[in-house]
């Protein structure tokens, strides 16, 4: 039996109610990724139940489907196809949704080389805060004067609207994929890193952890063969990447708070107290350390980065530099102006 259901009118129903009382709305799906952000008191919205998969053309690389669809049927329907989400975005959980996937705005491992949730957005439906359910974008890749609502939406964590379908361009799956464990120090991992960065390496995602660097070669037959005999080490189960994407690893487990460092990626070795994983080529460390939040925050600035807790209550989001806090707020006032959606999930003052 198909769970699909078009439940815009339900939505839309719930955010007039909710303006007209001036009340607030906590968007939600699953809620795989509700540690991330500040937590928001309000009545629940919840997308679940607008779900299923619109119009997907593989002949055409676009899907299109409504936000409470589970992340794991589109997955299942692209497989099919030989498609794939070039992104790899994280789950974080069994039942995460598309329109999570979005409002988060996480990518896995390939990351580096293939590319963000928003540049895979070709367009999106949003029920604004003036209570209107408006279509951005479209199905095609397009310059758009002005602000680019559809990309906007990636990473707002729905302060900006509430997503109810989203347009997403796919790609073929590669025909050869390697992956391959390299014994080797974290500042050798680093130094050759950079050096292949230089190169025409079909290197799709690279971890160092431990003693040792783990790399995916994807691509055709030829260049993923003649890499592997070039680079060296031993073949590694693939499934060593899925793993990393959805934190099973063992480094992930353990007491001590959870940190995403991004930093620029020829930042060399970041000397902070606990355990560090490295991926995306040196661009995305995992920190584990019980170390005072604004002492992380400050050396990961010093190189030009910022952290992010991926632990609930660890710290609260750190305040925005105030030229881009005003860009933020002026956004919020254009499509939320009665502060109806997230209120301060993303910064206190929003």
């Amino acid at each position: 039996m198909s769970m699909d259901h078009d439940d815009s009118q339900a939505l839309l129903e719930q955010v007039n109610q909710a303006l007209n009382q001036g009340t607030a709305l906590r968007i939600q799906g699953s809620g795989s990724k509700a540690m991330l952000g500040n937590p928001v008191v309000a009545e629940v919205l919840d997308t679940r139940r607008h779900r299923g998969i619109v119009s997907y053309d593989p002949t055409e690389l676009v899907l299109t489907a409504r936000a409470g669809t589970p992340l794991r049927e589109i997955e299942a329907a692209l497989h099919q196809a030989g498609q794939m989400l070039p992104c790899e975005p994280p789950h974080l959980g069994p039942d995460a949704t598309l329109g999570g996937m979005v409002a988060a705005g996480l990518s896995g491992p390939r990351r580096p080389w293939a590319g963000s949730v928003r540049d895979y957005l070709l367009g999106t439906r949003v029920i604004t805060g003036h209570g209107k359910l408006l279509r951005f974008g479209g199905e095609v890749m397009k310059n758009v004067a002005g602000y680019d609502v559809s990309r906007l939406m990636a990473g707002s964590f729905g302060c900006l609207g509430l997503l109810t379908e989203v347009s997403l361009k796919v790609l073929p799956r590669p025909r050869q994929c390697l992956s391959l464990r390299l014994p080797m120090g974290r500042h050798e991992a680093l130094a050759e890193l950079a050096e292949w960065g230089q190169q025409p390496l079909p290197i799709s995602a690279a971890c160092h952890h431990g003693d040792a660097l783990y790399l995916r070669l994807e691509g055709g037959e030829g260049s993923v063969q003649s890499a592997r005999l070039r680079l060296g080490g031993e073949a590694l189960d693939s499934r060593f990447w899925n793993d990393l994407r959805e934190q099973r690893m063992a480094f992930f487990n353990g007491p001590a708070p959870l940190w995403r460092l991004s930093v620029p990626i020829a930042c060399g070795e970041l000397a902070l107290p606990g355990e560090q994983l490295i991926d995306w080529g040196g661009a995305q460390r995992w920190l584990k350390s019980d170390a005072e939040a604004h002492s992380i925050r400050e050396a990961v600035a010093r190189v030009g980065g910022h952290a992010t807790a991926y632990t609930p209550g660890a710290a609260s989001s750190p305040p925005l530099p105030a030229a881009l806090m005003r860009y933020h707020q002026a956004l919020k006032q254009q499509l939320d102006p009665q502060g109806v959606f997230n209120p301060g999930r993303l910064y206190p003052d929003l």
